[in-house]
């Protein structure tokens, strides 16, 4: 799979949506269940691990457990569910993300 631009925020420890997050490149296997991002990889929060999860997450670190919240960026930079506070723009998608913040297609979402 190709990477995609996301945007990616560690739960763990924090409040609702207090904890860091950016907007940086993500990779997916073909399956969607597991996605690599700073080195880490993530499994998708399914299941009966779902049942222990409060709800704020969608992946977790399958080597320290801490979990994540990732999804497709937002043109309105709402992306954050509960909270304002900006995510920190990855240096290697800084050029995609601002013209898709423009009116530009993802890289790989031409189509949708």
């Amino acid at each position: 799979m190709p990477d995609r631009i996301m945007y990616f925020q560690l739960k763990t420890g924090y409040d609702l949506d207090r904890g860091p997050a950016w907007i940086g490149s993500v990779r997916f296997s073909k399956t969607w269940r597991t996605a690599y991002f700073h080195d880490r990889t993530l499994a998708r929060v399914t299941g009966t691990a779902r049942a222990n999860v409060d709800g704020d997450a969608n992946f977790y670190d399958v080597d320290t457990g801490d979990l994540y919240w990732i999804s497709g960026p937002k043109r309105d930079r709402t992306d954050g569910r509960y909270s304002a506070q900006q995510p920190t723009v990855e240096p290697e998608v800084k050029i995609q993300y601002e013209a898709f913040l423009t009116g530009a297609p993802l890289p790989g979402r031409e189509e949708g």
